[in-house]
């Protein structure tokens, strides 16, 4: 699981900073989370292949975290995309985008499918054989959703020197895999754990930006691989994450340990503080296990 943060930082674009947006790369699928302004430059600076994105997520409909979205809809015109392309988000979504298209006469030469949200539950959104994709209702000033990735588990690793000892034909392979027991022709059962071992761990990722502290979340990100809190306040400016219906670093580092997640990575920082490093000493005073993100670093696990 690899994530590449393209932009991290609250409100308007800067020289130094970007907003929000980032790609996770997921069980060979490349997902786009949120496209702020400046996503195709800063998908190009970290030599990020525009043709593998084929599901965007949109949190909800503040500029900073879709105003790229229409901008990248276009270039994937321009680039002659075939490939079907699906956006979730909230509603009002698609009367935006294809309002820009619209009048602009920039309608696509691909397929472009709208999923718009409207649920205050949690759903799920996306699902194939690989992966799951949930929404987690967060609480903001308008509709806002974070999105909760999962891997499934995937098939179990077959003991080469195990099947070769039973001489088991290669046509059994993916019934083993698949967790099933091997009756040899002379009648003896092997036992699956014998013939495998344990598929490889899945892993998940949360991201939940923005949103004021919110404890409802926690069944749904518990324990999870990583969770993004948004942290846009340090806790001296609490009346005002209160008031903007935003997070400080201490709220979010409380809501890491008591979902009991393996690792917390903070953004969305204001930036009326000097140094990010602020947050991430705050935070740590609760949580230890603790990332911070950056514009353009990027974080495997």
């Amino acid at each position: 699981m690899k994530l590449t943060i393209l932009g991290c930082y609250a409100a308007t674009p800067r020289t130094i900073t970007n907003p929000t947006s980032q790609v996770l790369e997921i069980r060979n699928h490349m997902f786009l989370i949120d496209c702020g302004e400046g996503t195709q430059v800063q998908l190009r600076k970290n030599k990020l292949k525009f043709s593998k994105i084929n599901h965007i997520f949109i949190s909800h409909l503040h500029g900073d975290h879709f105003y790229g979205l229409v901008g990248l809809i276009s270039t994937f015109m321009l680039l002659n995309r075939q490939t079907d392309l699906h956006v979730y988000g909230p509603k009002g979504i698609k009367e935006i985008i294809l309002l820009q298209l619209r009048y602009s006469n920039s309608f696509t030469g691909y397929n472009l499918y709208f999923h718009e949200l409207t649920s205050k539950e949690s759903e799920i959104i996306y699902e194939d054989e690989k992966v799951l994709v949930k929404t987690i209702p967060l609480k903001h000033r308008i509709f806002t959703n974070g999105f909760l990735f999962q891997e499934k588990i995937g098939d179990r690793k077959l003991n080469i020197d195990a099947v070769q000892k039973y001489k088991i034909d290669t046509c059994y392979y993916q019934k083993i895999k698949n967790g099933k027991d091997i009756t040899l022709d002379n009648g003896i059962v092997i036992s699956n754990e014998e013939l495998t071992f344990d598929p490889i761990q899945s892993k998940s990722y949360a991201f939940c930006s923005d949103t004021m502290y919110d404890e409802s979340i926690i069944p749904i990100i518990e324990n999870c691989d990583v969770l993004y809190h948004e942290t846009t306040f340090l806790e001296s400016e609490a009346d005002k994450a209160e008031k903007t219906m935003h997070s400080t670093a201490k709220q979010a580092a409380t809501i890491a340990i008591k979902a009991n997640v393996k690792h917390l990575l903070l953004g969305h920082y204001s930036t009326r503080y000097d140094s990010i490093d602020l947050f991430k000493q705050e935070a740590e005073t609760i949580f230890s296990n603790l990332l911070l993100a950056d514009d353009g670093k990027t974080f495997e696990f």
